[in-house]
């Protein structure tokens, strides 16, 4: 069925005792899908594009929604995915595209949306969910919680000053890098941070597409780095930049160097601690470090059972955890020995002196690496007594979270 871009949607008025009817958004609808996302989000998607958009929907995305009198009016992109945590791969349910005619707004359809995904992840074994926020006050009302940071550094091309030659190479590909090249550098660089995300063939031919790609090999012919990047009018946009080493770091660097003739600024996102910038001959280069994406834990006692503790011998905490949209997450737990233990009644009431109280945001905050429990007790988003924390601050091993892609 052809959508008209400017069909218009008479509301009705919401009677107390309707029931939100939450569905299984099916492929006819794709396209109604697609223009809703238009007029939501402020974009055009060229007719061209259009059918390609619906593709990718059929392969990565899984649908739900509103119908009224045949017309889409709400829906929410469920994407599943991985991510990997402490060095492991883990299933992650990814949320994108979640909009509302505004005609139809403030009747509860994005909250029921997201209840009704939250309880079907956990069903299907999600411990862990993401989203990029329109807004992260909104989110966080959910339980979605702030994760990583984007760090965004700008440079003129007068910045750009060579470093110690490295032993080897930099190749250039333009449309034809082989992608299991890329993913054996990418994987290893990103089992060291909380929340990368695990990418498909699929999903790499999507980061490539339009962009070039440099990648270094060393002497023994491995690869150790590599980044993507356009140049457009004078600038060079470098959106990822993944070094494993020293030597990588450089030749990379230096390549980038070489377009110093071509180019009056360079733009880099960067992990926030990466060392390039403190070899730079001038460090005080412009850097915005923006928050980024958000985080859920769909399923607490599920999420404890595959995270990595620092367990420490005769240690024990305990931490009560509040979820206003997952219910099942309001428990009080044990930690102790490696073991995880969800506390009932008796044995709460015996550990209240020793609890710590936290909402599933700031859980989610601290295991991610985002926050310590010693700065989230600071602004009261953690409460519990200093021994607690301190026995809290050893069992969370110090991991830094980062998060490259976007959905």
């Amino acid at each position: 069925m052809k959508i008209n871009r400017n069909t218009m949607f008479v509301k009705k008025p919401l009677r107390e005792r309707d029931t939100l009817k939450i569905i299984n958004i099916g492929e006819e609808k794709y396209e109604e899908a697609v223009r809703l996302s238009e007029y939501a989000f402020q974009y055009t998607v060229a007719e061209e594009q259009v059918q390609e958009r619906i593709e990718q929907m059929k392969k990565h995305h899984h649908l739900i929604g509103i119908v009224e009198e045949d017309q889409l009016i709400a829906k929410l992109h469920f994407l599943p995915l991985e991510i990997f945590l402490n060095g492991k791969k883990i299933k992650m349910g990814g949320i994108a595209g979640v909009a509302t005619y505004p005609e139809y707004r403030r009747n509860g359809y994005v909250k029921g949306m997201l209840t009704h995904i939250l309880k079907s992840m956990r069903e299907d074994g999600y411990t862990i969910s993401m989203l990029h926020p329109f807004s992260v006050a909104f989110y966080r009302k959910f339980g979605w919680e702030l994760f990583t940071d984007q760090l965004t550094v700008t440079m003129k091309n007068t910045d750009l000053k060579f470093q110690q030659e490295a032993s080897e190479k930099v190749q250039r590909y333009s449309n034809s890098v082989a992608v299991s090249e890329l993913k054996a550098i990418y994987e290893q660089y990103g089992k060291k941070f909380n929340g990368m995300l695990v990418r498909s063939d699929d999903w790499w031919k999507k980061i490539v597409k339009d962009k070039h790609v440099a990648i270094y090999t060393n002497q023994a012919k491995q690869l150790n780095g590599y980044f993507t990047y356009v140049v457009k009018d004078k600038k060079m946009k470098v959106e990822e930049f993944v070094a494993l080493n020293g030597e990588a770091r450089r030749g990379l660097w230096n390549y980038i160097c070489q377009h110093d003739s071509m180019i009056d600024e360079l733009e880099m996102i960067l992990e926030e601690r990466e060392p390039l910038l403190f070899s730079l001959d001038e460090p005080r280069v412009k850097r915005e470090l923006t928050p980024y994406f958000m985080t859920r834990i769909v399923d607490v006692e599920a999420f404890l059972h595959q995270y990595r503790f620092n367990w420490q011998d005769d240690e024990e905490t305990v931490l009560q955890i509040t979820d206003a949209y997952a219910p099942w997450n309001n428990q009080t737990f044990l930690l102790k020995d490696g073991e995880i233990t969800v506390m009932n009644k008796s044995q709460r009431e015996e550990k209240r002196a020793s609890t710590l109280c936290l909402s599933i945001n700031a859980l989610a905050a601290i295991l991610f690496g985002y926050k310590r429990p010693e700065n989230l007790m600071e602004i009261g988003e953690v409460s519990g007594d200093d021994a607690a924390i301190d026995a809290f601050e050893k069992l969370v091993p110090h991991e830094s979270p980062f998060f490259y892609d976007f959905f």
